[in-house]
């Protein structure tokens, strides 16, 4: 199977492609155009800002690529946020695959800490990606900022608030926590995307 981990200026590349060696894949990371293009599925990973990824993005013509992909696309964290239509972070336009704003969270009380870092459980899950997990399963989060629940939502934590914790359109499937890091149900996910 070719699977491609797409490079560009959002960290956590690398522990995405440590999590993917675990389960016996290797994966190319690479921002080339055709081999992008060329993979089974494409894992859109990020930790960073919105506004400086989008024009990093747009700069690199890695935007309009994203949206033309007909093969599966898995986006994390800053990559979930990004296939969004737009931020409140730095005010920025985004991908638009998903017609939802990102919000940023803001707390009722000192009992909520921003960024909502940590273990958190899902609930509320369909979707393929989550065959063989039970709501109430943990994984790992962090973020300041969040989507809210909606008709792509396939999964949803609460934080403050509900939110969405997944969302899926067509060949698109995002989650804002970190599969990487959420130990077996984490792995369970992405064995789940390689097999769509």
């Amino acid at each position: 199977m070719n699977i491609v981990i797409l490079k560009y200026n959002a960290g956590n590349i690398r522990s995405v492609d440590h999590a993917l060696r675990r389960l016996g894949v290797e994966a190319t990371i690479t921002d080339d155009h055709d081999l992008i293009r060329q993979a089974d599925k494409v894992i859109f990973p990020g930790v960073g800002e919105a506004k400086y990824t989008i024009e990093y993005l747009r700069n690199h013509g890695l935007d309009k690529l994203l949206l033309e992909l007909t093969n599966p696309v898995l986006g994390i964290c800053l990559g979930m946020q990004l296939m969004c239509s737009h931020s409140e972070e730095g005010d920025a336009d985004l991908l638009g695959i998903f017609d939802q704003k990102v919000k940023k969270f803001q707390s009722p009380s000192t009992d909520f800490k921003i960024p909502h870092m940590g273990w958190n459980t899902l609930t509320d899950t369909k979707s393929p990606l989550f065959e063989g997990i039970s709501d109430n399963e943990f994984t790992y989060f962090v973020h300041s900022y969040y989507v809210p629940v909606c008709e792509h939502t396939i999964a949803t934590t609460d934080y403050i608030h509900p939110f969405s914790a997944a969302l899926h359109k067509d060949n698109y499937y995002a989650t804002q926590f970190h599969p990487e890091k959420s130990a077996g149900v984490g792995e369970r996910i992405l064995k789940n995307f390689l097999a769509l």
